[in-house]
């Protein structure tokens, strides 16, 4: 049985990649009954994919009139939709929001793409990478030397998956007062930035320097970065506040070795290198051992393997068995209607009449 907060809640999701298969779990463990509309042909998802998981999947050749028809059919019955191709790819199919919107004037219309549905770059290919370059954001990322890319977090999940997500059921909520569907354009551009105000806010301050490695939150911080051990591990230290600095600085026992203002920046180069040789002198798990779980702002940097077996996340159970695999577990938390992982990945391929038949 379905459990969560979106429990009733009709979603077509058009099969694509990435942050479009996310977005799709996110709405599934939390309850939505979510259908995969997929290619004719397309293998099924392999049981690691946990992306793929609680979805019922239909297999269709969306160049004929008869799986057009199939989709608007499901659309009638439908409280959102979603894609994520390219601007102009789903109009000509006979699936654009005109249409399904036709038959279904309550109906909530996804679309997430990299750049948006129009601009200059809107029928350019690109991947996270490019998306968050024209932000600022990946240039304040990273050390001095160069931008390293946050993996594909920042514009793919972040400001693509998240906002559409957030986007599809604000609107949801209005349809649901007005009886009136609409169009959600969530552009990862558009929303890594949004995503990224606070760096924007810093720059209009004057309180941003637009380099790396010169600022508070980007490493140029002695007391905000990541520092090796002695065991070639590291661990992440975000000491901000005053008192929670001078507990960082009690807790290494480097105070007379770092005299300095905290905050004094013409000292912060020569502060990290100090800091920076202290750490080197414990392994990891040594600093753990001294200041996991204090007012420091600490925690050891794990690989993602570790990860799953920090005792934190295993008692929070972060990380639960699904078909056989370790895949994260639902989030948020709610106290009244849990979500839950409906199913793993399935083989099965549904057709069109089993599910209307349950609608």
């Amino acid at each position: 049985m379905a459990s969560g907060p979106l429990v009733g809640i009709k979603i077509i999701e058009f099969a694509g990649l990435g942050p479009g298969p996310f977005a799709g779990m996110l709405l599934s463990d939390l309850g939505a009954e979510v259908i995969e509309i997929a290619r004719e042909g397309s293998a099924p998802p392999p049981p690691h994919r946990g992306d793929a998981r609680g979805r019922k999947r239909i297999c269709l050749n969306l160049k004929t009139p008869e799986a057009v028809e199939t989709c608007l059919k499901l659309i009638e019955r439908a409280d959102i939709v979603f894609e994520g191709n390219r601007p102009g790819v789903m109009e000509r199919l006979g699936l654009g929001p005109d249409v399904m919107l036709a038959r279904n004037p309550a109906l909530v219309y996804g679309r997430m793409t990299g750049w948006g549905q129009y601009g200059p770059l809107a029928q350019a290919a690109g991947h996270d990478i490019n998306y968050l370059a024209i932000t600022g954001l990946l240039h304040a990322i990273g050390p001095a030397e160069r931008p390293v890319p946050p993996l594909n977090l920042a514009a793919d999940y972040g400001g693509g998956a998240m906002f559409l997500v957030v986007g599809m059921l604000a609107a949801l909520i209005n349809a649901r007062a007005t009886g009136k569907g609409q169009v959600v354009d969530a552009a990862m551009t558009d929303c890594a930035t949004y995503l990224g105000s606070l760096f924007h806010n810093f720059l209009a301050a004057g309180a941003w320097e637009d380099k790396r490695e010169a600022n508070l939150l980007d490493g140029g911080a002695p007391f905000y970065g990541t520092y090796e051990c002695a065991d070639g591990g590291f661990i992440a230290i975000g000491s901000i506040e005053p008192q929670f600095y001078q507990l960082l600085l009690d807790k290494t026992g480097a105070a007379e070795r770092l005299p300095h203002r905290q905050m004094d920046r013409k000292h912060w180069s020569e502060m990290r290198e100090t800091l920076r040789e202290v750490i080197l002198t414990k392994t990891r798990d040594e600093w753990c051992a001294l200041m996991e779980g204090t007012d420091v702002c600490f925690a050891p940097v794990l690989t993602l393997a570790e990860a799953q077996h920090h005792p934190h996340q295993v008692e929070r159970q972060v990380f639960i068995d699904v078909g056989g695999t370790a895949q994260v577990a639902p989030v948020p938390r709610f106290s009244a209607t849990p979500g839950a992982v409906q199913w793993p990945p399935a083989e099965r391929v549904w057709t069109a009449d089993e599910i209307l038949a349950t609608w």
